[in-house]
Formats: C-alpha cells, sequence, structure tokens
C-alpha cells in the first residue's frame, strides 16, 4: 500500500514531466485506498504545477511544455475531483471565463480556469476572441458570481471596460475580475473592475501563482 506521501509526489512528478499515465494511475490509487481527494489535488497536481510555474518563469519550459503538463494535471483531476466532498450539495461559486473579443491568445486564461476546476469551482469558459456580449448574457444566463476577462493586448483590452458597464448595469452585484499583461491595478480600478490578477509579464506564471495562493488559502481553512 502506498502512503499518502509517496502518492503525493507521484501526482507532482507526473504533471512535472508531464507523465499523463503516471498521473492517473496515482490519482486511481488515492481513491481506492481512501486518501482525501483535495489534498491529492492541492498537494499532489497543484503542488507540480507551482513547480512548472517556476520553470517556464526561468525559461526552461516554454508553452508546449506547459500543456503537456495541463493535460497531466487535468487527468488526475477527472478521476480525483469527483471525490472532493461538495460545499452545500454543490459548486462552491460560479464563474465566466474568456479571452477579450480579438485577443486569441489564452494560455493564460487556461491556466486561471484550472486554478477555478481545481478549486471547485463552476467554470463557463467562453474560450477566446469573445464577442463582449456574450460575457453579459453568459452570465445572466448562469447567474455567475464571477466573471473574468483576459486581454494580452492594449488594443483588445478597452472591451473589458465595455462588458463591465454593460453587466454591472444589468447585475451590480456581479464580481469582474481583469487579467493579462496590459493589465495595471490602476487599469482595474478605472474600468470599474472588482479584482485584478497581477500579471508578471506573462499571464501563465500568474496563473501558477493563483494556485499556489489558493493552495495556501486550503491549508489555513
Amino acid at each position: 500500500m502506498a502512503s499518502k506521501k509517496e502518492l503525493q509526489e507521484a501526482l507532482k512528478d507526473g504533471v512535472i514531466n508531464y507523465k499523463e499515465d503516471q498521473v492517473k494511475e496515482a490519482s486511481q490509487t488515492a481513491v481506492d485506498e481512501g486518501y482525501p481527494a483535495l489534498e491529492m489535488i492541492m498537494d499532489g497536481l497543484a503542488a507540480g504545477m507551482e513547480v512548472v510555474g517556476d520553470l517556464y518563469e526561468r525559461h526552461e519550459y516554454f508553452v508546449p511544455e506547459v500543456l503537456m503538463c495541463a493535460d497531466a494535471l487535468y487527468g488526475g483531476l477527472a478521476i480525483l475531483r469527483p471525490h472532493v466532498p461538495k460545499k452545500d450539495g454543490g459548486a462552491i461559486a460560479q464563474v465566466v471565463i474568456g479571452s477579450i473579443q480579438g485577443d486569441v491568445h489564452d494560455i493564460g486564461k487556461n491556466l486561471v480556469k484550472m486554478m477555478f476546476d481545481v478549486a471547485g469551482w463552476q467554470v463557463y469558459d467562453l474560450g477566446r476572441d469573445v464577442p463582449l456580449e456574450k460575457f453579459v448574457e453568459e452570465q445572466l444566463r448562469t447567474d455567475a458570481e464571477v466573471v473574468a476577462m483576459s486581454a494580452m493586448m492594449t488594443t483588445t483590452m478597452l472591451g473589458m471596460r465595455k462588458v463591465i458597464k454593460m453587466i454591472k448595469e444589468k447585475n451590480p452585484n456581479v464580481a469582474i475580475m481583469l487579467g493579462g499583461a496590459p493589465v495595471t491595478q490602476d487599469v482595474a480600478k478605472l474600468f470599474g473592475a472588482d479584482g485584478y490578477a497581477e500579471s508578471a509579464g506573462n499571464a501563465v506564471a500568474e496563473g501558477i501563482k493563483m494556485i499556489s495562493r489558493l493552495r495556501e488559502y486550503e491549508k489555513k481553512k
């Protein structure tokens, strides 16, 4: 019988070295042996993704490697997530996420989406190059508490302001989070956003930092 620590290490290593089969096997073993699924996700899968973030920042890993690591993480998540105890009988919260119209960059957005997935949120992913009205329509359809938008170009970033205005007019209680390379705290405030995912020059590292903060939050609970 593998110990909890051994399985967490197998998950972490599997994510870092994009060994999807190893991740799936360790995830299934953890479920079969009754280890807490959330601990396996946080201290195995998410911990591995943090290391991937460091490798990316040091230019030892590039976009293709990060995406393969994400595939391995999702392989484990598919097995472990159904075994995480649901809070109040359902998802913790709901988020609508997408890259703004005219913007085809979505790696950072996908990592932030992953962070919400890991946290047990219900994610409605609109993808990239999302028409401004679509954010508003999806929020009204799902009644999501959070709308997260990303932009990697200053030209597309301006669309965020329009979306925020449209959403707030219809539903002032929705929290809106912005992220992406050109977005700053000041810009987010100016546009009327409620939150801002600081980007350290790239959204990839930021998405992983958010996973790291999430792990700290889970540990404190």
